[in-house]
């Protein structure tokens, strides 16, 4: 990948572009955080060539949403859990949207 290619992607939400360092610094928590929220299975940080994880956008959201819930005294493991579940609850009602348009849209069937 070029220098051109890896400036093309800093747009991507899902390119990961934060050493876990910067990631800390920009949410305003520890290493450790980043580490827990990891071993929670809520998000799964890329690793670079040479082993050191790297964080997306994306993910760094999420990481956001965890610290809020955290910070106003919920237990990390259950901070993960509600996350999870938000994103489940998302997903399903964009796909209950997705089937109402279908048939809104869908021909009347025959009454014969």
């Amino acid at each position: 990948m070029t220098a051109d290619d890896s400036y093309g992607r800093l747009d991507d939400d899902d390119y990961p572009a934060y050493t876990m360092g910067r990631a800390a610094e920009m949410l305003g928590t520890t290493q450790g955080f980043l580490r827990a929220i990891g071993e929670a299975r809520l998000i799964t940080p890329l690793r670079s060539a040479g082993g050191h994880r790297r964080y997306s956008r994306y993910q760094l959201r999420i990481a956001a949403r965890a610290r809020e819930l955290v910070d106003q005294g919920t237990p990390i493991e259950a901070a993960c859990r509600i996350i999870i579940l938000e994103d489940q609850l998302e997903e399903a009602q964009r796909i209950n949207a997705e089937y109402r348009r279908a048939a809104e849209s869908a021909p009347p069937a025959d009454s014969d």
